[in-house]
């Protein structure tokens, strides 16, 4: 059993070493590799500002982390040890001492269920063999946030994972939403998911959460391209033009931070998720953030406090002990409502105090489903004990 006290940060640190540079420091790896620590490290997850120098990086790992398995994505703002950041590269680290990993590529373009099966039976068994001693697993995705596969991704990964709980994140470009990449091989790839296999010593516990509540106001979408996540009609009216009117607002009054206060669920097995607007097109279309399709049933929903929430969900997770960390993926949604609602400052404090690091997201991976508008992640608690 894990002692209810809060840790001391040096055993917290331990656990999961974190740091963090400015993206544009052209000395960023080596504080980073300074800050984590000699290791030995099982791997490196670089959270990257999109205003680093990615080839400019890529040059540089294989001195600050030789011979060290290092992946990571780019991001929409990122979560650092001091909560909600800007412009920085984010790193944590998994000690060899308490983790084993496999890391197995994805190309989204050749995406082959059947052979991905192979593959994750192949390495879930090959840590099993390292570690048999180790029972916690679980698996972090990081995808192309524009590739618009993680859904199909996501559908692909279950049946090889098994029992095994899955989250991640899609990667990020800022609000620009122009360019995500990810990070494997010492290679920034576009079209592309890289999948952590991770095998503990920890007790770990993958969560996710959101601070929506359904309301009563339902709509169908009646017209649709959900190859590219496109609504065209809501309930026979244009799409953009009816969700305004249900919301009593102007379309011209439809921005961003609009979609963010105002989300859509559906209803799937019995729970509610999110499937989030990204944008308004030019023709009064609605871009979407995760699958979309004719005759979905959508029911708007409206958000909690955000701050009070996300701290009763993390502290719940100290039942029984404290996680020594937090590796976590949250919307970029989530921190567009935080600016819009004065909550930033606090829901930054709230990241920090509960010891969470990781990225803001294009969206968010949850065993087998994509999901927007929520945070997903891991806790981690201290070793149980030798392996």
């Amino acid at each position: 059993m894990i002692a209810p006290e809060s840790l001391a940060p040096a055993e917290a640190a331990s656990v999961m070493p974190r740091a963090h540079a400015g993206a544009r420091d052209p000395e960023a790896l080596a504080k980073l590799a300074r800050d984590l620590g000699p290791g030995p490290f099982a791997a490196v997850i670089l959270f990257v500002s999109p205003e680093a120098d990615r080839t400019a990086l890529e040059a540089g790992l294989p001195t600050a982390f030789p011979g060290v398995t290092v992946i990571g994505c780019t991001t929409a703002g990122e979560i650092s040890p001091e909560g909600y950041s800007e412009g920085e590269i984010v790193a944590v680290a998994l000690p060899r001492s308490s983790f084993a990993v496999d890391c197995l590529g994805i190309d989204l373009g050749t995406l082959d269920g059947q052979e991905l099966i192979g593959r994750l039976i192949r390495a879930r068994a090959g840590l099993a063999r390292l570690h048999p001693g180790w029972e916690d697993e679980f698996a972090f995705v990081m995808v192309d946030g524009l590739s618009i596969r993680e859904d199909e991704l996501t559908g692909a990964l279950g049946p090889g994972l098994g029992p095994v709980p899955l989250f991640g994140g899609s990667a990020g470009d800022g609000t620009r939403f122009s360019q995500t990449f990810v990070l494997q091989d010492g290679q920034f790839r576009q079209g592309w998911a890289v999948l952590m296999l991770v095998r503990t010593a920890c007790k770990v516990r993958v969560f996710s959460l959101n601070h929506l509540t359904p309301t009563d106001r339902r709509m169908v979408v009646t017209g649709a391209d959900p190859a590219r996540r496109v609504v065209h009609q809501i309930n026979a009216e244009p799409a953009a033009q009816e969700y305004a009117r249900l919301l009593g607002k102007d379309p011209a009054q439809l921005t961003t931070f609009t979609f963010a206060a105002h989300p859509v669920v559906v209803r799937i097995g019995g729970s509610h998720h999110v499937r989030a607007i990204q944008r308004m097109a030019d023709n009064g279309d609605l871009v979407f953030f995760s699958a979309i399709d004719e005759g979905l049933v959508l029911t708007l929903a409206e958000p909690q406090d955000m701050a009070v929430h996300l701290d009763r969900v993390l502290t719940g997770l100290s039942e029984g002990g404290e996680p020594a960390a937090i590796l976590a993926c949250d919307c970029i949604l989530r921190r567009m409502e935080a600016m819009e609602n004065q909550k930033f400052g606090a829901v930054s404090a709230l990241l920090k105090r509960h010891g969470v690091v990781g990225f803001s997201t294009y969206g968010e991976q949850l065993n087998s489903m994509h999901v927007n508008q929520t945070m997903t992640g891991v806790a981690i608690y201290p070793p149980k004990g030798p392996a």
